[in-house]
Formats: C-alpha cells, sequence, structure tokens
C-alpha cells in the first residue's frame, strides 16, 4: 500500500496512543491545570516524542525492542518505577502558586518536557500499544522499512502533538474557573497517584526477582 495512503493512519495512530489515561496522561492534567497551556502543551510534547521513539522501533526493530525488554523487564519496573514515582513526589510537594506566577513569562520550562520524556521511557511496555494500533490500521507488514516510512513516523508525531495541544488547551480554559485551593488539592493528589502507580512498579518488579526467581540483570 502506498506510504501516502498511510499517512492519515499514522496520525490516527497518534491520537489514539495519547488518549488513554496514563501517568503521562496524569502529568499533563496536573501541568495545564497548575502552570497553564503552555506548560502542559509542552510537557505533551515530551510525551509526543516518546511516542515517535517508539513508532520507529514498531516499524524498524520490534523484535530486537521485545527481546531487551523480556530479558530485562524486572529491572526495567524497578528503575522505571523509582524514576515513577520520584516524579509524583516532585508533583505532589510542588508549590502552584510560585508556578502560576511564573506562567505569564515567555520562558518554556525544558524541565516540563524532560519529566514528560522520562516518565514515557520508564514504561517502555507501551510500544506495545503502539504496535497493536500499526497492527489494527494496517500499517508494518507491507511498510518498506527505509527513509520512505518518515512521513507515516511524522504524521503520528503529528497526531500526538494535536492531541496534546487541544487536551491542554481545553484544561487551561477550565483552569482559570479554579480557585488556588483546588488547585493545590489536584497537584497532590495526581502526585499522589503517581506515586502509586512508581510503588506498584518497584513492587511488581522485586516481587518477579524474589518470589519467582527472575533476574534483574
Amino acid at each position: 500500500m502506498s506510504v501516502i495512503v498511510e499517512i492519515p493512519k499514522g496520525f490516527l495512530i497518534g491520537i489514539c496512543a495519547s488518549a488513554p489515561i496514563g501517568p503521562i496522561a496524569i502529568l499533563v492534567i496536573q501541568k495545564s491545570l497548575s502552570k497553564g497551556h503552555k506548560a502542559g502543551f509542552v510537557t505533551g510534547l515530551g510525551a509526543c516524542l516518546v511516542d515517535t521513539v517508539f513508532a520507529i522501533i514498531a516499524i524498524f526493530a520490534l523484535a530486537l525492542a521485545q527481546e531487551i525488554i523480556s530479558a530485562h523487564q524486572e529491572l526495567i519496573m524497578l528503575i522505571g518505577g523509582i524514576v515513577v514515582a520520584a516524579l509524583g513526589v516532585s508533583m505532589s510537594t510542588s508549590d502552584p502558586f510560585r508556578k502560576m506566577k511564573a506562567d505569564n513569562s515567555s520562558s518554556i520550562s525544558v524541565k516540563d518536557f524532560l519529566q514528560a520524556v522520562a516518565m514515557g521511557f520508564s514504561n517502555p511496555g507501551a510500544i506495545f500499544v503502539i504496535f497493536a494500533l500499526f497492527a489494527f490500521f494496517g500499517i508494518g507488514g507491507d511498510t518498506p522499512h527505509n527513509w520512505r516510512v518518515a512521513p507515516i513516523i511524522l504524521s503520528v508525531s503529528a497526531g500526538a502533538a494535536s492531541y496534546w495541544f487541544g487536551v491542554t488547551a481545553l484544561l487551561s480554559h477550565f483552569r482559570k474557573k479554579f480557585r488556588i485551593q483546588t488547585i493545590v488539592l489536584i497537584n497532590r493528589i495526581t502526585g499522589a497517584v503517581i506515586i502509586i502507580i512508581g510503588l506498584a512498579l518497584i513492587g511488581e518488579g522485586i516481587f518477579r526477582a524474589v518470589f519467582q526467581g527472575e533476574t534483574l540483570i
């Protein structure tokens, strides 16, 4: 099938891959409500980068990625859980008052972007979501594994970016209707949820290593 015909499918894959509510979505919601549209969208772009990398892997090196993840799943869970839990602690203890005052400036926080990237790569199992979407939309089997897939990869990235732009714009609009105390509470709750997800990953990794005899390395 022509690569051009598959570009709209790639755009839909980017949207579908971003839609599920997970750690990154919670992070984007928190940033959008506490810091505004710009910070939320930059955070979403971090998630977009992760989805783009996973899309590239899904086309070129899925078998290799699956082998690596399977061989080191417990170690990935432990490290990923620590990263996610640490980000959750940062979210729950952050000062939204200071962030909201700084939101009027034109600067873009690289930290927001990197937090999303770190959280995304701490969950490499998400690559299989991308792969399942590629299979569902019929991309992969007859797709050439060379530079001609670049438009498909870019369309996945564009779909993810468009999704996060719309979501963060909507959240930023409703942000103005929240009181400061509500935003503080949202910070605490979302941070606690992220911490729980991180601890769950750590716990599963330890359980597999200790009780199922799986090796970490």
